[in-house]
């Protein structure tokens, strides 16, 4: 179990302000600094919003999910 830290509000902001120059605005995010890897969290993912639509089955949502994630892993190395 992880127990959220509470930051000032100057570092706040200046975190904010470094991860909206890497067109990061979502609210939360996990940054990895032993991998040096940010991940976002997203509102709803995609394959919940299709799955939902019916466009996709499970499996397939699983599959476009594992496909965004390797996309984002390739885009940050």
């Amino acid at each position: 179990m992880t127990v959220p830290k509470r930051m000032d509000k100057q570092t706040a902001r200046e975190l904010r302000s470094i991860l909206e120059k890497m067109n990061i605005t979502q609210s939360k995010v996990k940054i990895d600094l032993d991998n040096d890897t940010i991940e976002v969290e997203d509102d709803y993912s995609i394959d919940d919003i299709l799955e939902s639509a019916g466009i996709l089955t499970p499996n397939e949502a699983k599959e476009l999910t594992d496909e965004v994630r390797r996309m984002r892993e390739e885009e940050w190395n």
